[in-house]
């Protein structure tokens, strides 16, 4: 740990752990939210002490309400303060001068409110750091944690019970709906962290403290940004390696791309950086706010997966139907029950049971059956998880059966969740196997959704942690190149220059600037050669008919640098042709696309997927951060269609995949060395069983 870092966590200590607490805007009118901030203070039994302030005076809950902050007693390390916001500045000072390095400024009023608010949180901020205060807030909830125990809210009670999940949100009222939902739901939460306009203190800075509570299992976060990309990779890849972190990311269409001019930038938009950060430190991302708590529940009650072979034990045979395609559509797998667990099953249920998975007792199942059927699934080694349906039985309660259940699925070392199908009259079972912390869905879709997660989480943990790829490059070179170069498209030589510095194979090119000298520079190649338009205001050749390929003899190459002036002028008149780049044909291969963007939050973002002129068509493309590791540039490959075809594919050949992962390791730490290269391109990417080229590159120089 630096000592940058450990005095950065002391610093938060009094967020979580205070010794005492000062509410500035404490008030005895029952109307006011000071009032229902110190009510939840006094009723939630937080072991520290508790002062009030407000210049009026009194007493509340049997405490004196002091003046001003500097008559109260110590012990006094976190300050809340719930004012109007044009007194805030002058109670942050009182805090620094009392000695309070911690305070939670829940006022609204904010930058929240327009310019001369987002002037007052500047002025508040600048107190702030004079007095080395951290900020949670301002225009927040404040922050609970239930074991302290601590509420240090304003919500109306009850607030939520123990649990196990924490959360962490940008969105206050999102907060008060999941407290009452949580409830509803059964079960209960840890901590709760309310971040509101983030002034100081961000979603990377709460993070570890949260996820340090022993009593946490699972740390959820609702997301409207991130503060600090690269920290957030960083910190949330610490975390995960101990316990599992899901986040629900909003505003996911809010397009804030600034205009590209590569099929990668296109493509790379926000949501793509968002998706390979999370999937970089091992962030779950959920897609709805349901989602979100349904996987909690399974990360934090269930076992490790041990793999993606699911049994179903159903009493109906549509519901069982309905398990299957969900578990299939989750990237799971309906698990091949053996003969022997057959032999079992065959035991226990009558004739007409269907013994192949899903495993279908019939209607008139018994809790017995029901437990008995399970028991033994879960001794067969090719079951890793079930999937146990229950709607509501004809012949028994839902009640006795979830009682029968509940100790086999508690001495069980792989994970059971339950489909509870139905309301009313499943409203026992409900509450049996949450008191057992057993997860419970409504519908098979979101049981075969949490095991799915349970066995991403399971992967996840099981790959081997390494560092990016280091590769011999000469940085130094590049950096020098474009100390001298205009932003905009960079001209080919330099990008030859570069790719040659970071050894990146490529087919060269050379300009020509009139028919004669590509005649000349294709004789000098050997033909057949392929020519293209260079222009740097045509970023789609072959749109305008720039791009001709296989000429075979000079005449083609003299016609042909015709042609394509031709085509080029009159498609794009205003564009500025600087003449006809002449290349030697490549040898045939597959071919795929390699490029990079830089994103405002996480840097460099590395695509990877299949190439050619329909790349924006197919979007058959994958993203991760660069630079890269092994695991990374194997999961990109594993993940695009792309990737799987280098293997080979009916009469496609295999090809030399290597090759392709070295370019990949050497585009993306290009990128990441150098982050004013805001776009890099090649496409196509040559492959084929000998190595990779790059037949067309274009980079970018912001």
């Amino acid at each position: 740990m630096t000592i940058f870092k450990a005095i950065m966590d002391k610093t938060l200590l009094p967020f979580f752990n205070p010794k005492g607490i000062v509410l500035v805007g404490a008030s005895q009118n029952p109307n006011k939210l000071g009032f229902g901030l110190a009510q939840n203070l006094i009723r939630s039994g937080f072991p520290g002490a508790v002062q009030f302030v407000n210049p009026k005076g009194g007493t509340l809950f049997g405490h004196e309400i002091h003046s001003n902050v500097a008559s109260t007693p110590d012990p006094v390390d976190l300050g809340i303060l719930l004012i109007p916001a044009e007194f805030v500045a002058e109670s942050l000072v009182a805090c620094g001068k009392r000695g309070i390095h911690a305070a939670i400024i829940a006022s609204g009023g904010f930058r929240e409110t327009g310019e001369q608010g987002a002037e007052l949180e500047r002025s508040c901020l600048k107190i702030a750091q004079e007095y080395f205060i951290r900020v949670i807030g301002p225009n927040c909830i404040g922050l609970l944690d239930t074991h302290l125990p601590l509420d240090a809210t304003f919500l109306p009670p009850p607030g939520p019970t123990p649990g196990d999940v924490a959360f962490i949100s940008h969105s206050g009222a999102i907060c008060a709906a999941v407290i009452d939902w949580a409830r509803g739901q059964g079960f209960g939460l840890s901590r709760l962290v309310s971040l509101g306009n983030q002034a100081d203190v961000s979603e990377c800075d709460v993070l570890e403290p949260v996820a340090e509570d022993p009593h946490t299992q699972v740390v959820t976060l609702y997301l409207e940004g991130i503060s600090n990309g690269r920290r957030f990779v960083e910190v949330a890849g610490q975390v995960t390696q101990e316990k599992p972190i899901v986040a629900l990311k909003v505003g996911r269409f809010a397009s804030s791309q600034q205009a590209v001019s590569s099929h990668t930038g296109a493509l790379a938009g926000e949501e793509s950086a968002y998706n390979a950060a999370f999937q970089k430190a091992g962030v779950l991302r959920a897609d709805t706010s349901e989602e979100l708590f349904d996987w909690a529940r399974a990360l934090a009650w269930c076992p490790p997966s041990p793999g993606r072979n699911v049994a179903v034990l159903t009493n109906a045979g549509g519901p069982g139907v309905t398990a299957a395609d969900a578990i299939e559509a989750n990237g799971l797998h309906l698990a091949q029950i053996s003969e022997t667990t057959q032999a079992e099953l065959r035991k226990l249920l009558p004739a007409a049971a269907s013994l192949k998975n899903p495993i279908d007792m019939l209607a008139g199942a018994s809790p017995e059956q029901y437990a008995g059927c399970l028991s033994i699934l879960l001794n067969d080694s090719d079951v890793d998880s079930c999937l146990v349906i229950l709607p509501p039985p004809p012949m028994h309660s839902a009640g006795s059966v979830a009682r029968s259940l509940i100790p086999v699925i508690n001495l069980a070392r792989k994970p059971v969740v339950v489909a509870l199908m139905g309301e009313r009259m499943i409203q026992e079972a409900v509450e049996f196997f949450r008191a057992a912390r057993v997860p419970e869905y409504r519908f098979p879709e979101r049981a075969a959704s949490a095991l799915s997660i349970l066995a991403q989480r399971a992967d996840f943990l099981a790959q081997p942690k390494s560092q990016p790829v280091s590769i011999d490059k000469n940085q130094a070179l590049v950096a020098s190149l474009l100390r001298s170069q205009k932003p905009g498209f960079l001209p080919n030589e330099v990008v030859h220059q570069i790719l040659a510095a970071y050894k990146i194979p490529e087919l060269k090119m050379e300009l020509a600037k009139s028919p004669e000298e590509a005649v000349a520079l294709a004789e000098g190649m050997s033909f057949p050669v392929a020519l293209k338009v260079a222009s740097e205001d045509i970023v789609h050749k072959s749109d305008v008919g720039g791009v001709l390929l296989n000429l075979m003899n000079p005449e083609a190459v003299r016609e042909g640098f015709k042609t394509i002036f031709q085509n080029a002028s009159h498609a794009q008149p205003d564009a500025r042709i600087l003449g006809v780049q002449v290349q030697q044909m490549a040898p045939a291969g597959q071919e795929v696309i390699a490029g990079t963007v830089q994103d405002q939050q996480f840097g460099a973002v590395l695509m990877f997927g299949s190439g050619g002129v329909e790349v924006e068509g197919l979007r058959d493309v994958v993203f991760s951060l660069a630079p890269l590791s092994e695991q990374d540039a194997e999961s990109l490959l594993k993940r695009s269609w792309a990737g799987r075809k280098l293997g080979g594919y009916r009469n496609i050949p295999a090809v030399n995949q290597s090759a392709v992962l070295d370019v990949l390791y050497r585009v993306g730490q290009l990128a990441a060395d150098h982050p004013r290269l805001t776009e890099i391109e090649i496409n196509p990417l040559r492959v084929n069983a000998q190595g990779a080229v790059a037949i067309d590159t274009r980079i970018r120089l912001s």
